[in-house]
């Protein structure tokens, strides 16, 4: 079953203007399925560098490479261009000979300088991730979305995550399964391959520490203490993490440093599914930090810059947004729509025009306070306000 990606509109539009789009993001979120779709629709070629014997042919003769896989006048297709030696130069090489390519990469080392130096004007990077709230709607074939049911449609995205595999997996042992073994995966092969980190054991003891500490301010002391590893190798795990689409940072907002923290980080997982696997807990009712980092993982599928904001006498606000040069702050609560004391402090120094507050299950309101428009609104009707 293909289930349309919300992608794939922009993904039209940016295939006529630049001779390649990358598509990246987290292994089996979807790419090649989109890759092999769009490619069909044009007649188009398709080789991944997971195959030896392509892999080698590209990183030793890119000339044979081109003779043997590069048809004029078609699309070619590259799946996992991440294991391609000095890719940027490469595809810079084929785009200036005038062919289209469209390529994968299931890591954020295909955007390094090194790479992108070479394609500056020439690629359009497109992030996939795995299916957000409207594309599980979508494989779901949901038509009548009664409270119920939209409750009941978060709570299993919130539980489970976004990965295809497991999405239109119906059973729930099974979808354990596919999480494990993709979890495993992504940390043997995607991160500790990929960056060359050799000691799994630490490796697998932060993600799991990460799980455990989802949304709450990092402290790096702590997590080396705990970890027993220096600094930089803490950093270096940490890196490897968000550039193969397991995590993601959130930095503070703040635009007065005496009274608002500047440096201290949120870390999340970019899906639940995946942090719910590591600490072993499927949740059987949306709460707390599960709701908190599902609501982040939305709000980072539609393709917003999220920060959040605390002062150091310690007044909060969940998560900053920008669009279209305004801020709009967003709390996020599992059961009640209440105003916060710490929404009402940002409200009072930025002035924003709108700001919300998210729960599993509240009906839509909405209140003034100092001018700014606060609704109280579910998940589905803040991501619909905000998009």
């Amino acid at each position: 079953m293909y289930v349309e990606r919300d992608v794939e509109e922009h993904f039209d539009k940016v295939t006529e203007i630049y001779n390649i789009v990358a598509v990246v993001g987290a292994r089996q979120s979807g790419k090649t399925t989109l890759l092999r779709k769009k490619l069909g629709e044009l007649d188009g070629e398709y080789v991944t560098l997971d195959d030896p014997d392509a892999r080698d042919m590209f990183n030793e003769d890119i000339k044979k490479f081109e003779k043997q896989y590069i048809v004029s006048n078609k699309i070619t297709g590259i799946d996992e261009a991440q294991y391609g030696q000095d890719a940027g130069i490469k595809l810079k090489y084929l785009a200036d000979k005038g062919y289209k390519l469209w390529i994968t990469s299931s890591s954020e080392t295909l955007l390094s300088k090194d790479v992108l130096s070479h394609l500056v004007g020439r690629v359009s990077i497109i992030k996939l991730y795995p299916f957000s709230l409207q594309e599980i709607k979508k494989a779901k074939k949901t038509r009548e979305l009664t409270d119920k049911i939209k409750q009941r449609l978060v709570w299993e995205h919130a539980a489970y995550g976004g990965y295809p595999k497991v999405v239109l997996e119906d059973d729930t042992e099974s979808r354990k399964i596919i999480l494990r073994d993709l979890i495993n995966t992504m940390l043997l092969k995607d991160v500790s391959q990929t960056f060359s980190i050799d000691d799994l054991t630490s490796l697998e003891k932060l993600a799991k520490y990460l799980a455990v500490n989802t949304g709450n301010i990092i402290s790096y002391e702590n997590i080396t203490s705990y970890l027993d590893i220096a600094f930089q190798t803490l950093k270096k795990y940490l890196d490897a993490m968000e550039k193969s689409y397991i995590t993601k940072t959130i930095q503070p907002y703040y635009t007065n440093k005496n009274k608002e923290l500047t440096k201290k980080p949120r870390i999340y997982f970019i899906d639940t599914g995946l942090r719910n696997t590591l600490i072993n807990n499927y949740p059987t009712d949306v709460q707390g930090k599960d709701f908190e980092n599902y609501v982040l993982a939305e709000l980072l599928k539609q393709g917003h810059q999220v920060k959040y904001w605390r002062t150091k006498s310690k007044a909060e606000v969940d998560f900053i947004i920008e669009k279209d040069n305004i801020l709009i702050p967003i709390e996020v609560k599992t059961t009640t729509a209440k105003t916060t004391s710490g929404l009402k402090s940002f409200i009072k120094t930025y002035k924003p025009e709108k700001a919300y507050i998210t729960t599993y299950k509240s009906r839509t309101k909405q209140e003034e306070y100092n001018g700014c428009t606060i609704t109280a609104t579910d998940i589905h009707g803040l991501l619909k306000n905000i998009s």
